[in-house]
Order: structure tokens, then sequence, then C-alpha cells
């Protein structure tokens, strides 16, 4: 039996509770004296109506730079941003060795590339499914079926015991591109003896099995041979076998595949490169698209989610500077609508469909699947691995507690539902919750990072629901005016429902705050400052029905 020194915990910083911002630690040694492994460090997107302003969400890594001397590595899963988006921007903070495979290495070299002032990263690229120690964690990378190339699950191993950390998974087993999941490593790990699985929960509240890749391939193919004009396609860049599968498809249609948009020119690069999309011809350039016949054509456009900078949106709204759509030509959105961005979605459909342009989903044709696993890949990598603990992760709670039932309802004897900051021990001892560590939200606004819980935000927020109202008084220090008040109402309504104008009510409203002061509190500038902040903002309300926000500038003369 292990020794209480070497007890193993685990502790979620981001990835639980929700779906993105992934960072996950585990930590090996007695209580204040650990040394501790990273896996994954993501982001999640910051909804414009929620948090006005903000690009980005990362996790607070806090307690992880308080740690740092004892943080031995960072280990990336695969280059999903979810997983590995908060790279560029933490990392700075933590200077820890960075492993990852040489398709997540480049992409990550690609994105520092293309961001001004980014720091330089040391990355030591590490095979799929190799083998090697970070310190006391003997890692053993295993080879998962995911919407992108060289997805890893981690098979962690140290003196108190073995965990699979799974990342992002799915059984697959007609993957377009490598091998699919590694099942016997799998089967190997149950045989040797696992003590736990940290996994993949997305989609634990659905039955069955993810369909294949190879069923959207077929589907794709069949969409394009039928297709009478042009053909656009667009997807996760990132998802190699999905470009792939579109290319064949081509290929068999006798098409040129032309690539619109960045990010999918750098990852088809990489690609290449990297051989994953050897035996394909060549893709044409966006020049080319001019020059080749409706029916000859298929392009790989950016801009799934609606992002409004991508070709598509540009393409939706006719505003692209070499490709245009026209009636009879059919888009197929072969990427699932991540949550919070229907609206963006929504609006390029209507935009593709007023054109006439024919748009095919995932609503009315198998053109895309999921990358996680359903309820019968969840049971059956159980049946493989047999852990005695299993932690549900990266989910929000409905799919943390239905792979918490679906685990039990297999026999596991020890199910531990966490939070972000909960701290596990995996062993010594039964698997609880025994102790908390900072966690919490880091916000990216424009090139800055801010806290969570600092006002920026905040005040954003109530500037977009109410507005400003802006004042400056000039003050003798007799306690009277020097001259006329000044002001500036920002996104205020210039009249009220009666007509008045609301420049004008505010306007009284400070002059008869300031006759209506005894004289002594007139010469404290404070005190005028708060009576007539109060007054404006009755006033405003009043009149409104909403408080603004109301700043009084105090100049003394």
């Amino acid at each position: 039996m292990a020794h209480a020194q070497q007890e193993l915990v685990f502790a979620p910083l981001g990835g639980v509770g929700e779906i993105g911002m992934n960072l996950s630690v585990y930590g090996l040694g007695p209580a204040g004296n650990r040394k501790w492994l990273a896996v994954d460090l993501g982001v999640s997107f910051g909804l414009e109506e929620h948090l006005p302003g903000i690009d980005l969400i990362f996790p607070d890594i806090k307690y992880l730079m308080s740690e740092r001397k004892n943080l031995l590595g960072l280990v990336i899963t695969h280059a999903h941003e979810d997983h590995y988006g908060a790279v560029l921007d933490l990392w700075p903070k933590l200077k820890c060795p960075i492993f990852a495979t040489p398709f997540t290495a480049a992409l990550l070299a690609a994105k520092r590339a293309g961001e001004a002032g980014a720091p330089e990263i040391p990355v030591t690229i590490v095979a799929p499914g190799s083998r090697f120690s970070v310190g006391p964690f003997d890692i053993d990378m295993v080879d998962m079926a995911h919407s992108i190339p060289e997805s890893q699950a981690l098979i962690i191993r140290t003196p108190a015991g073995t965990v699979l950390h799974t990342g992002d998974w799915k059984i697959d087993r007609t993957p377009v591109i490598g091998t699919g999941t590694d099942e016997a490593k799998l089967k190997a790990l149950g045989e040797e003896g696992c003590l736990a699985i940290v996994g993949d929960s997305t989609n634990a509240v659905r039955d069955g099995v993810s369909p294949s890749e190879a069923d959207v391939a077929r589907n794709i193919a069949a969409l394009i041979k039928s297709a009478k004009g042009r053909v656009a396609v667009t997807t996760f860049a990132s998802n190699v076998a999905r470009l792939r599968a579109v290319a064949l498809a081509a290929q068999e249609a006798d098409r040129e595949v032309i690539v619109v948009g960045r990010a999918m020119e750098r990852v088809v690069q990489i690609s290449r490169e990297l051989g994953l999309l050897e035996g394909i011809k060549q893709f044409r350039s966006v020049d080319a698209y001019g020059y080749l016949p409706n029916n000859k054509v298929v392009c790989l456009c950016t801009g799934s989610q609606g992002e409004p900078r991508a070709a598509l949106a540009r393409i939706a709204e006719d505003q692209h500077p070499d490709v245009t759509l026209t009636r009879g030509d059919m888009v197929i959105f072969s990427a699932r609508t991540i949550p919070g961005n229907e609206r963006e979605v929504g609006r390029i459909i209507n935009g593709l469909i007023d054109q006439g342009i024919e748009v095919i989903t995932d609503r009315t044709h198998m053109v895309h699947v999921s990358g996680h696993p359903r309820r019968a890949e969840l049971e059956e990598l159980i049946s493989w691995v047999k852990p005695k603990i299993l932690i549900p992760v990266h989910g929000e709670s409905l799919h943390l507690s239905e792979h918490a039932a679906l685990a039990r309802r297999c026999g596991i004897p020890e199910v531990v539902l966490v939070r972000n900051g909960d701290l596990v021990r995996i062993a010594v001892g039964n698997a609880r919750i025994i102790d908390e560590v900072p966690a919490g939200r880091t916000y990216k606004d424009g090139h800055i990072l801010v806290d969570a819980d600092a006002r920026t935000v905040a005040d954003r927020k109530r500037l977009s629901f109410a507005g400003c109202v802006s004042i400056a008084l000039a003050l003798t220090d007799k306690g009277l005016l020097a001259a006329d008040p000044e002001l500036d109402l920002i996104g205020i309504p210039e009249r009220d429902r009666d007509g008045a104008l609301m420049e004008d009510l505010v306007y009284d409203a400070i002059e008869e705050t300031f006759e209506t002061m005894p004289r002594k509190r007139r010469t404290d500038p404070d005190a005028v400052a708060e009576a007539v902040r109060r007054a404006v903002r009755s006033t405003v309300n009043q009149r409104w029905g909403k408080k603004p926000m109301c700043h009084v500038h105090i100049l003394a003369v």
C-alpha cells in the first residue's frame, strides 16, 4: 500500500460545471509539499450581452502561480481552444515546461506568429501515443478519436496509483484520419490496474454511440456529387478529418478545392507538412475562384460559428472581395453551433437563404458528428479500464450528474462529483473532496487581463443598461458656482414622455440641489458632489424609470 506522503490529489481549476476553459492539476506528496502536473490550459468565449467587451475568459491561475516552484509541467491533450487557447496569455505567469504533440505544437506556433508581441514559448514535442516522465509523473499518451488530429488521453502513473485522464474522445472505429481510439492500450491499462478515470462528460446525456466521421464523409460526398452549382463547406478549421473528407468528395465529383479564410489556410499548410493530407492533391488559392466554372468548385470556408470577420459572414453579406455565391449554389454547415453563437449563425444562414442559396445543416442531414462519447461509449471505456473511482469533468451540471449516474450503474465503487476548485484525494484511502483551492475566472479585455471581480465589467454592464450623466461644476472657496454647470448625457433619451428635455431637467435638479444646501456644506466639494449625484439620479429615474451612472467633477476655483 502507498504511504501517506505519496498522497495523490486532483483539482479542476476550470472546465467543470461548464464546457470550455479546461485546466486540471494533479498533485503528488504530502499537503504543503506536493509536486504538481497541469493538464490543458483553455479558454471560454465571452457572450457580449453578459460580458460587454470581453473577448475571452481564462481560468484564474493564482493557485498555480503560488505553487510555481512545484509545478513540473503542463501537458496539452489537443489543440482545441477550450484546451490550449489560454497558453499564450497565461504561460508567462507560470513558465513551466510544456509538452504537446507535433500538430498541437504547430498550431500553437502558428497562433503565436499571428499575435503581435506573443511570448516565445519553448515546447517539448512528444509523439502521439508516446511515454515520458515529468518528475514523479510517468505519462503514457493514448491515441483517442476526436474532431482534431492527435487528441491524447493521458495514463498518469505515480507511486500512489494510476489515473486515466481521458481528454476529449469518442470511439470511432472508422476514423477518416489516424487509427482512432487505442482500444488495446486501454484494455491493457484495465489489466494492469487503474485507480481512477477523470473523464469527458459532454455527451453523457445521449444514448447510444456517436456516429463516425466516415458517415459524415459519405453524406458530404453525396451532397457534393448531387450539386449543380458551386458548393461551399464551412467547418472548424482544426477538424482536419472533415477537410480531408471534403477534399476526397471534391475529387470524386471532379471539382477543385479552394481554401477561403486565413485560419483554414494555416491548418491546411500544417496538415500538409505533417502528412495528414497525404494523397490529397494541392488545393487552389482564392485567386482561382473567378476562373473556374460553377460546377467545378468546392470552397472550404471559415466562419461556421458566425464570426463576423470570417469568410462565410462576408460571403453571406455579399462583401467578400473574391468569393460570391448566387441562386442555385449550396452551403454545407459541417459543424455544431456552440451555445451562445446561435444568433450570429442564424443571421448568416438567413443572409444566404435570402440570396437564394441552399443551406444544409445537421438539422436535416448528417453533415456533422460530435467528437465526444455518448453513453454506450462511456460504458465501453469503463468496461475496458475497470477503475475504482470515476470523476466526471468537461461538462455542465447536467452532463456531470448523468455521467456520475452511469458510472454508478456500471458498478464503479467511488464516484466523486466536483466543482472548480475542489481538491480530491484519489489515493490513499477513500476518494473524496478534502479541501478547496482558489479557482475563478480572468477576463481578456482587449490586450489586458482583468480579474472577474474587478469593477470594469460591472460598470460596463450598468453603462449599457442605463447610460451615464457627466457633470462638471466650478466651485469657489466661498461655496458659490463660478460658472454654469457643464453637462454631458450619454446613452440617455433626449426627452421624457411629456416631451421635456432631459438635459433641462438635470440642469434644474443641479441648481435646486445646490441652492437648498446649507451655505457651509457648499464649501465641501465632496458633499456637493454627492448631493448633486443623488439628485440627478433620482430625477432621471423619476422621468425615465432607470438610474444612470452619474459622475460629478468639482473644480475648485
